[in-house]
């Protein structure tokens, strides 16, 4: 059975933020990458959907969100994969130093 308790009611709150993405309603594929697509069509796939981010009213609560949940794939708040996964390093790197205090 799939874990889905990361993942909000439907009437949840914390997600009415989606409405107001430059992203909705617009093809999926622009911001997740296809099974072996490889640089440089991943690259300019990546760089398309970052320039949407960029005109994005709500693109820094899409990253946190992104950060919050650990999403590992696609571009979430201007940010790829590899990015948010370096973020996400740091982060868990600064909580183990504060909790060693």
């Amino acid at each position: 059975m799939s874990d889905v308790s990361r993942l909000p009611g439907p009437m949840d709150h914390a997600w009415q933020w989606q409405r107001l993405g430059a992203c909705r309603g617009m093809d999926s594929a622009v911001f997740f990458h296809p099974d072996g697509e490889r640089n440089p069509s991943r690259a300019r796939r990546t760089a398309q959907a970052k320039a949407v981010c960029q005109r994005c009213p709500v693109m820094d609560m899409c990253r946190e969100f992104a950060l919050e949940t650990r999403e590992p794939f696609g571009v979430w708040g201007g940010l790829g994969e590899s990015e948010r996964r370096v973020l996400l390093e740091r982060r868990d790197q600064q909580k183990r130093l504060v909790s060693a205090s």
